[in-house]
């Protein structure tokens, strides 16, 4: 496994270089310009700006000038936010996306399962439509709509918990409730899939007709098989859950990454939306590395050392 890993570790090096390169010149190709605004600056001013931030050069030389700065770990200084660079503004946001994502997967993963393996369990009956239901209401209700919803009622109608600004850990409940609704409801329908298909094989049949009692087949035999394609999702889905949501982040006042990658766009902080761009391209495929690992570790049938 160790040699798998290193490979893959490894492979994430040219697949970054990709997503920069294309990025970066994505960014430059918009219209606009991070020194852009409704008061118009001196030419004088804007020409030190560009010469600062190399862009008075042609694009092939400010993109070797950003390769040279980020091989040494540095995302740069923010356009946009002075005195500021981006690993900055990224130490401080990112912890606080990091817990709520945190939380919300933890909520998704441990809810969906349990309400997805109910139903499959109960194929067919009162309580799988149930169970659906609430599944196919959590995905077809948006953040943006839930969110004022939780907040109107428990923060401003019942005045339990708080809607804005950033505290204690009475601030979480809210935007990890809204933010982990549509996970939730996602894993659910997997694992009532998955679990509908592991109950079916072979030999779950054999270990019906040896007599074993049915939570004996679930939690010895099926569950394992059935959290294949749960690991399958939710490592991709980890990683943008943890960078954040901007309409979360939005509704609640909440300083964390995702707002300021959007904002970074609105204003053409260049350095800022590559160094978001950086930052969620590596926790995705880092997270799907670990959910490679958890296949072997769920299921021991499954041997990674095969992998060419």
């Amino acid at each position: 496994m160790f040699r798998y890993i290193v490979k893959r570790v490894l492979g994430i090096i040219p697949v970054l270089l990709v997503i920069i390169t294309i990025t970066f010149f994505l960014v430059r190709f918009a219209p606009g310009g991070p020194f852009s605004s409704e008061k118009q600056l001196p030419d004088e001013i804007i020409k030190n700006l560009e010469k600062k931030f190399h862009m008075d050069q042609s694009l092939p030389v400010q993109y070797l000038y950003y390769l040279a700065m980020i091989s040494g770990g540095d995302l740069g200084p923010s356009m946009k936010y002075h005195n500021k660079s981006v690993n900055d503004i990224i130490g401080e946001t990112f912890p606080v996306s990091l817990r709520i994502g945190f939380l919300a997967m933890l909520i998704a993963i441990f809810i969906g399962t349990t309400v997805g393996f109910i139903a499959a369990l109960h194929h067919n009956s009162t309580i799988d439509y149930m169970c659906m239901s609430f599944a196919i209401l959590g995905i077809s209700v948006p953040n943006m709509v839930l969110g004022p919803i939780l907040a109107v009622f428990f923060g401003v109608y019942l005045g339990w918990l708080p809607v804005a600004n950033w505290g204690g850990y009475s601030h979480y409940v809210l935007p990890v409730t809204t933010l982990s609704c549509y996970y939730i409801a996602i894993v659910a329908r997997i694992s009532r899939g998955s679990m509908l298909e592991v109950i079916n094989q072979d030999y779950i049949k054999t270990a019906r007709s040896k007599g074993l009692s049915n939570w004996t087949i679930v939690t010895r035999h099926a569950i394992k098989g059935a959290l294949l394609p749960i690991i399958s999702y939710c490592g991709p889905a980890s990683a943008f859950i943890i960078t954040g949501s901007i309409v979360i982040e939005q509704i609640f006042g909440i300083p964390g990454v995702g707002r300021h990658f959007i904002m970074g766009a609105i204003d053409r902080d260049y350095t800022m939306v590559m160094g978001t761009v950086i930052l969620v391209s590596l926790l995705v495929m880092c997270f799907n590395l670990l959910a490679d690992i958890a296949y072997c570790l769920v299921d021991p049938r499954i041997n990674l050392h095969e992998e060419k």
